[in-house]
């Protein structure tokens, strides 16, 4: 028997019906013919119950409501079609599995069981080109996660993007901040958040330590799915950018559970999330690696930085996979960017440029990159321009 994301499943191959199967929790890798349409002006509708079992139904609306999604409930597929094609998620009880052999094969059809010694369920999956198969109670939680994200109408992932310091006062803190500006400015849904509880607070350097909103002690107790509409709302707005960062209380840690609910609920609301992060790397840490895009390693073009910089690259590289360097001058004798790059074996995303915005951001009455001219807002833009065309052609 499978486990995965919390859904009970098992396997098995119908000689000439299944063909192909995908490991996990996919069922069925073709006979799919469209995708379900997004509702008429960007409103997510609710997902579509199919069974005339009163006790699983009664599990799946309070499932829905655990999600705060309202169904739609049908003993059989409804009249017209056109409302099984274009609902968002169908779930269709496992007594209700012949009722719908007719119609239409789409994605986003998860067949709901409770028998999990069932051998015909899988038969019955196949026959309605079911994604998936979900036994109550075990996929409970994955089952509650999923009517969540078609509530809030979950698209594209956010490009998420870490920058780190090879080195104490590299400018990491500064360069996020500008990424993010810079992000915001371009009319991208930008969150910064900041991961050093150490490091001061993101909303002082960008001018809004008295602004009203969350900060991350609130989300401590944070556990299972947080919604990314109420994050966003409930966070400082400063520059057109959500930013979440740290207050002046005694708290220097978050549990790593509440740090991975409250990071995935950032990236479903789609755009970008800049974070900052410190150089030592603890459990919370490493939950917020795990969902980076892309990292930025910060390293000024001196000896001992790239010294220092090789033992944060280690570090990181054990949880990101793509780290690439930001060399940041003056240079010393023998250096340039490419040779720090390849000191550290790293790929080279640019040279950071010296400014005294950067070096400085405490001197400066607005926050870096914030005026969309000079050098560092150049770098900033230019770096976004590269990394959406990657993530979308990924």
């Amino acid at each position: 028997m499978c486990r995965g994301a919390g859904v009970v499943l098992r396997e098995r191959c119908v000689a000439g019906l299944l063909g192909p199967v995908r490991r996990g929790m996919d069922i069925v890798a073709a006979a799919v013919t469209h995708d379900p349409q997004p509702a008429a002006g960007g409103r997510q509708d609710g997902p579509l119950i199919i069974t005339e079992d009163a006790d699983l139904l009664d599990d799946l609306l309070r499932l829905c409501a655990a999600a705060g999604a309202t169904p739609e409930v049908h003993h059989g597929v409804p009249e017209p079609r056109g409302r099984w094609e274009a609902a968002p998620l169908v779930l269709v009880g496992d007594d209700a599995a012949r009722r719908v052999c007719g119609a239409a094969r789409r994605r986003g059809v998860v067949l709901v069981g409770r028998d999990q010694d069932d051998p015909g369920v899988w038969k019955r999956a196949v026959e309605i080109g079911a994604d998936h198969v979900l036994m109550l109670p075990d996929g409970e939680q994955w089952l509650v996660d999923r009517i969540a994200d078609v509530a809030e109408g979950v698209g594209r992932a956010a490009l998420t993007v870490g920058v780190i310091g090879g080195r104490g006062g590299a400018g990491a803190s500064t360069l996020a901040c500008a990424l993010a500006v810079t992000s915001a400015r371009e009319g991208l849904r930008t969150l910064l958040v900041d991961a050093d509880p150490l490091g001061g607070g993101l909303d002082v350097l960008l001018g809004g330590e008295t602004a009203e909103g969350l900060r991350w002690p609130a989300f401590a107790a944070s556990r299972g799915r947080v919604g990314g509409g109420a994050l966003e709302e409930s966070l400082p707005r400063l520059h057109s950018l959500r930013v979440l960062s740290w207050d002046r209380g005694d708290r220097i840690a978050v549990p790593p559970q509440a740090v991975r609910a409250v990071l995935a609920a950032a990236r479903r609301r789609g755009g970008t999330v800049v974070v900052d992060l410190p150089r030592r790397i603890d459990d919370g840490v490493a939950e917020v690696l795990a969902q980076l895009d892309v990292g930025l390693l910060v390293v000024p073009a001196e000896l001992r930085a790239v010294a220092a910089a090789g033992r944060v690259a280690s570090a990181v590289g054990m949880v990101l996979r793509d780290l690439r360097v930001a060399v940041r001058g003056p240079y010393a004798p023998g250096l340039d960017d490419r040779e720090v790059a390849r000191l550290l074996g790293l790929p080279l995303a640019g040279e950071v440029p010296v400014e005294s915005g950067l070096l400085r951001p405490h001197e400066s009455k607005s926050p870096p990159g914030a005026s969309g001219r000079g050098p560092l807002a150049r770098f900033c833009k230019g770096f976004w321009e590269r990394a959406l065309v990657e993530a979308n052609a990924a």
